[in-house]
């Protein structure tokens, strides 16, 4: 996920029709979608090492390595890219409770794909935009369009048709994903009161409360008992996978406009089915991929008409001016 639906927010990114204006065009695009594409593999790439790790060891050393990891590779580029000021927030207790959306997010997902296939499980992490639409009323206190209710609706239509009686997906764990969706969700209904905050002070801020809320627990959790180099290896490979991902999706929003980029970040989607079949041996039968397909549809129409209706507005307010 963003990884897991992780990847949707873009970590506060920013936006509006002026951005639109002046960022549009083929150039932007090019600049940007090299580095969408590897944030999506990262992103694949650590969900799949997730789901490999937590089959033998504790589902909270595993979230622990990936946000402690993602600290360690968050800070100096946060530092780098902000001064040394880059930890200070206009919204600190905004900033801690969307980070620990992001932090249930990750352990209902990690926990999730102990018992479900990979590339189901990261379309329906694919929902939290979905839900955010329907949350959104009373969150930001917008009122969804037609348009948006129609992709929601259309969503959730995917969900049934994965989440069948029968399915690879028919498991009390997808309940857990649906958790992760809807955390995630909040999580990215919070990153966009988030304004007068750099993406890189946001950045930061995600794998600092996850690392020490986690920290925290670890003497009332249960830890391995016995790791191999291999899978110590693994739990780096977590964090270095999270930092540069976020990292990646953030210099691809400020590349381009999110409505042009958006779109893209579902081809996390083919890197997942990859590995589930490469290294889990599982490939979604065909009413699967259908329920996939939905989804995937779903969040790209929608947002194919904002991008269409931010020009819209744009062209409308351009000709007023002239």
């Amino acid at each position: 996920m963003k990884s897991h639906g992780e990847i949707a927010s873009s970590e506060g990114t920013t936006g509006g029709f002026g951005i639109v204006a002046r960022m549009e065009g083929p150039h932007a695009l090019a600049r940007a979608l090299p580095l969408v594409v590897f944030a999506g593999l990262c992103f694949s790439t650590l969900d799949a090492t997730a789901k490999w790790l937590v089959q033998d060891h504790p589902l909270f050393a595993v979230v622990w390595a990936r946000y402690a990891g993602q600290m360690l590779v968050a800070t100096p580029i946060a530092w780098h890219r902000g001064g040394a000021g880059f930890w200070r927030t206009k919204h600190l207790r905004m900033q801690l409770v969307r980070s620990l959306f992001l932090v249930v997010a990750t352990m209902c997902f990690f926990g999730a794909l102990r018992f479900l296939p990979l590339a189901e499980g990261s379309a329906i992490s694919f929902m939290a935009p979905m839900f955010a639409i329907v949350l959104s009323q009373w969150v930001l206190s917008e009122k969804p369009t037609r348009a948006r209710w129609i992709a929601a609706i259309s969503g959730f239509a995917g969900i049934v048709i994965l989440v069948r009686p029968g399915s690879a997906v028919f498991h009390p764990a997808t309940v857990l994903l649906l958790g992760a969706a809807m955390s995630n969700a909040m999580y990215q209904l919070l990153t966009r009161r988030l304004t007068g905050d750099t993406p890189h002070t946001t950045l930061f801020y995600s794998g600092l409360v996850g690392t020490i809320v986690l920290s925290a627990a670890i003497p009332w959790m249960e830890t391995p008992s016995e790791l191999t180099f291999r899978d110590a290896g693994f739990m780096l490979e977590l964090g270095l996978l999270a930092g540069l991902g976020h990292w990646m999706l953030i210099s691809a929003y400020l590349k381009a406009p999110a409505a042009l980029v958006a779109p893209f970040t579902y081809l996390q989607m083919i890197w997942a089915t990859l590995y589930g079949w490469f290294v889990f041996g599982h490939l979604p039968d065909f009413l699967s991929a259908v329920g996939m397909g939905v989804i995937v549809a779903s969040g790209v129409g929608l947002v194919v008409h904002e991008r269409n209706a931010a020009r819209a507005f744009v062209d409308y307010r351009r000709n007023r001016t002239l």
